[in-house]
């Protein structure tokens, strides 16, 4: 690449204190976490991960899961300590980590605070509580709210999770309940229309054809739109597909995935993108708790993968990822990867108003956007 990409690290901490239905991600229930030995292991993987790329400056860190907020204050400090330590830190990092309600505490709030975080992502979903139960959240719409102000008077940055399109919800109740979560003046709002993922819990009740009430696809359709306008109303513009921020407060650090630049993903099953020595590399790690933890000990190396990625697959990851943002991609940058803004499916998507360019940018428009998925299938 002719230019060095941003870098951030991703730190997966793999446990919830229950498994929600819907979700698909790589989290698991334990009765029993040994702190200490994984503080070793993330330490360890930290260390090796700064040897395999040399010295680069960190733009953001994110703690995701699972449920990060279950962690203790030390062992954020801890890690947070030792990237300090393994990387520079830019003056304007963005120190990110995703909280449950139902794990939030004041004083432990504080402890992550005082360790560097200073954005915090609380995983709201709903705020009815019939929808909390049906999602399988344990925590109530009181929880939420409360937990919302404690982050709010915590941290500088604070955004929350909300989900549509969930069973028996009518347009006009999201539109109440979108409302609702814009009183709070948040600076950034994720808002994701329910997705059936195969294997999860909703998956097998939906082909069992016990999973009632859901929105038909139009109604999704009107949803998602309706989000668009009242966000936009409100001052949060829609950067990303399911994302909505206020001018400035937009997640840095997602940004460096929807833009294809560099983060080193460690922990069980986190993903990482990394340039070394001009080579893209795609990397992954091994998905089980203890079959990560035993690879630290006994290898030295809890990646499961390392692949190279060709002119192709960079393509292909960049439109996937950078059309879901507004302000799409550079088209000098997707020529470089020998993408063909005159072939037949490019020009027609743009006679079709779906895709546009824009200062030398290629952006998916607002008719575009909804779908996005058959826009980049047609021009890969």
């Amino acid at each position: 690449m002719s230019e060095t990409p941003d870098f951030g690290l991703y730190l997966h901490w793999p446990f919830c204190a229950a498994k929600c239905p819907y979700c698909d991600f790589n989290s698991h229930v334990r009765a029993r976490i040994d702190e200490a030995l994984w503080k070793q292991a993330f330490l360890a993987e930290i260390r090796r991960v700064r040897v395999e790329t040399g010295p680069r400056v960190l733009k953001s860190i994110f703690l995701g899961g699972g449920t990060p907020s279950l962690m203790s204050p030390e062992l954020v400090d801890a890690l947070l300590q030792a990237s300090k330590d393994a990387w520079a830190w830019s003056n304007d990092i963005e120190i990110t980590l995703e909280a449950n309600p139902t794990s939030i505490e004041a004083e432990r709030f504080a402890g992550y605070r005082d360790a560097g975080v200073n954005r915090v992502s609380l995983g709201v979903q709903a705020l009815r509580e019939k929808d909390l139960r049906l999602l399988g959240r344990l925590h109530s719409v009181e929880e939420a709210l409360q937990g919302l102000q404690t982050a709010r008077d915590t941290f500088e940055r604070v955004s929350f999770d909300l989900i549509y399109a969930r069973q028996y919800q009518t347009l006009d109740q999201w539109d109440a309940e979108l409302r609702e979560a814009l009183s709070f003046d948040p600076d950034h709002l994720s808002l994701y229309q329910l997705t059936i993922e195969p294997e999860t819990a909703f998956g097998k009740r939906f082909d069992a054809g016990a999973l009632p009430g859901l929105p038909d696809e139009d109604t999704g359709a009107d949803m998602y739109e309706r989000t668009q306008e009242i966000c936009e109303a409100h001052g949060l513009h829609a950067y990303e597909v399911s994302n909505h921020a206020k001018t400035g407060a937009e997640s840095r650090h997602n940004m460096l995935y929807w833009q294809q630049q560099d983060w080193a993903g460690i922990g069980p099953g986190a993903h990482g993108r990394l340039t070394i020595d001009e080579v893209r590399y795609a990397t992954e790690t091994h998905l089980s708790p203890e079959s990560w933890l035993a690879a630290v000990k006994d290898q030295g190396d809890g990646t499961s993968v390392k692949n190279t990625l060709d002119r192709q697959g960079q393509l292909g990851e960049l439109l996937l990822l950078g059309l879901r943002v507004t302000d799409g991609i550079s088209t000098e940058r997707l020529a470089r990867l020998g993408w063909d803004q005159n072939c037949r499916a490019v020009v027609s998507m743009l006679d079709d108003k779906f895709i546009e360019i824009v200062n030398d940018r290629l952006c998916a428009t607002a008719k575009g956007r909804p779908v996005l998925n058959a826009i980049i299938s047609q021009m890969l």
